[in-house]
Parts: structure tokens; sequence; C-alpha cells
């Protein structure tokens, strides 16, 4: 009798609550997953120790790093030292936006994905319960894709790799919710801007607000490590 070979998804997976639910969400749909984390300069290493325990929690094929040092450009607060990581919600798009950044890490993805013949991409980008960064828009996904159906040789020879954003449209509690029916341990995730050495959270920081209101709203217990 032969085994079904599973198709293949990279997952951009970050070590927070979004791309943990967004890999449960890939796993669940029957794929070989494949994790990638991007060592991009951010303020500390707690989210990738965090994207390494989900991605082993549940049962992704393989998992890397890759290094891409947005520090050289700067212009976020989580890239340049010298801007604060605000604890108050700001107008317009926030200082913790990094340039590029999603274009970036999809980028890479995609060619992980032609390298592995890999037939989709899952990103946790949200345009509901977010921080207002245009890189999480559906507008911004949908050029993406028509980006991937015209650069990559897979595409010009009639096999697309699919660019799936399952979360794009949910609140954070609905997030949440469909992570814990599936089984995600959100107690090995790290969401804060400004986590400790350890993953503790600061508790202030907009992405802490938005996640502690998800959990919240959601009526579960919050997992999260303050320090």
């Amino acid at each position: 009798m032969h085994t079904k070979i599973k198709a293949k998804a990279v997952i951009l997976l970050s070590g927070g609550l979004d791309s943990a639910t967004c890999l449960a969400i890939a796993v669940a749909a029957g794929y070989d997953c494949y994790c990638l984390s991007v060592d991009y300069g951010q303020r500390h290493s707690a989210e990738l120790n965090a994207a390494k325990k989900v991605a082993k929690n549940l049962s992704a094929s393989s998992f890397k790093v890759v290094q891409m040092d947005l520090r050289t450009i700067g212009g976020s607060a989580l890239t340049d030292d010298t801007i604060a990581v605000p604890v108050e919600a700001e107008e317009g798009i926030p200082s913790t936006y990094v340039p590029a950044r999603n274009t970036i890490m999809l980028s890479v993805a995609l060619g992980w994905a032609e390298v592995l013949g890999a037939e989709a991409i899952y990103a946790g980008v949200n345009a509901v319960d977010y921080s207002g960064y245009p890189d999480c828009r559906p507008e911004f996904i949908a050029a993406f894709q028509q980006l991937a159906n015209l650069a990559t040789k897979a595409a010009v020879e009639g096999h697309c790799i699919s660019l799936k954003t399952p979360l794009i449209k949910l609140t954070k509690a609905e997030i949440i919710a469909c992570g814990s029916e599936l089984g995600v341990d959100y107690s090995l995730t790290v969401s804060c801007y400004q986590a400790d050495d350890r993953g503790r959270a600061c508790g202030l920081c907009d992405s802490c607000r938005i996640r502690a209101q998800g959990f919240s709203d959601a009526g579960l217990p919050d997992p999260t490590a303050y320090f």
C-alpha cells in the first residue's frame, strides 16, 4: 500500500500568536509544514526561540532561521534602538512598522517554497486587530500573489505557489479561539515588542495590549508571562 505524499507548505513563523495559529491551520489542512523565521535584527531573540518551540510542538517537518539584518536601514522602533517602543496608541502608522519587512519575508518564503516544490505559503497577516501596518492589508497580499505568479519558474511552468492568509479577516479573539481548538499552546508564543530574554512580556506595548484584549474577548485565560 502506497502512502500518499503530502503537499508541502512554507509557514512564516515569527513565534507570535498569529503565526502559531497559521501553522496549526496548515497542519490541520494536511500540509507537510516547513517553518521559516527571519532574524531581521529585531529587539530580542525571544520570539525566534518561541518559533522553534512552536514548530516542534506542532510537529512541523522543518524549522529554519534566515538572517536578514534590517538594522542596517533602521527606521523602526523594532530595528533602531534610538526609537522607543511606544506604550500608548499612536495616530496613523505606528513607529513599530518595519519598512518592507513583510515584502522581504514573503520573498524569502517564496524562494524557499520554489526550492522545496511547495504549493503554498502561509502568512499570519491580519487586517482587523492589527497595528495599521500597510503590508498587512488584503491589497498587499493580492499584489504579492500576482508578483509570485509572474516571478517564479514554478508559476511560469504552470505550478503557481498559493499565498494563504487565513487570519486576514479575523479578530484577535477569533484567531485565539481557532488556535485553541486546533491545540495551539499559546504559552509558548511571544508577541511583545520588547520581551526579555526569557520571553516575558512588558504588558504595555501595542502588541501586548492587542493580545491581552484578544484573550479577554475570547473568554479564555491569558497564558502570557509578564516581567
